[in-house]
């Protein structure tokens, strides 16, 4: 009798990757928080969010969206997403971290940050929009 085992799918590189980046930043996140409740010095509150939400749910579901669908993650927007997204956030989590700090001659480095992360997710929503077929 032959049994049957469970299929594990496979999931594509690029898809693991987006994962494994968003695991980092979520470990950033909350390592951020427990060091603010600590302190009870919120200051930092922005870059927690930030990293939060870009960081950590943004990208795991964009490592998701690109594992489901290993054709976006592969194609040329896929991987433009993954370079805007990955050189503009750490940019603008210490943009953001220095001018909340009080540091506002880093406004211009937060801005230019804060706009290649945007035409990032602008990538990732024509991706989506070009690539993913329904059956």
């Amino acid at each position: 009798m032959q049994t049957l085992s469970p299929s594990v799918p496979t999931l594509s590189a690029r898809g693991v990757l987006w994962l494994r980046l968003a695991v980092l930043y979520l470990i950033v996140g909350v390592g951020l928080g427990i060091v603010m409740g600590a302190s009870q010095n919120f200051t930092l509150r922005p870059v927690h969010t930030h990293v939060n939400l870009l960081g950590w749910a943004t990208m795991a579901l964009a490592g998701v969206i690109y594992s489901v669908f290993p054709q976006a993650g592969n194609s040329r927007l896929g991987r433009a997403h993954f370079w805007l997204a990955n050189l503009s956030l750490p940019a603008m989590l210490v943009g953001l971290g220095l001018v909340v700090s009080g540091q506002r001659q880093f406004t211009p480095l937060l801005a230019v940050a804060e706009t290649v992360a945007a035409i990032g997710i602008l990538v990732f929503a024509a991706n989506l929009f070009l690539n993913l077929k329904a059956d």
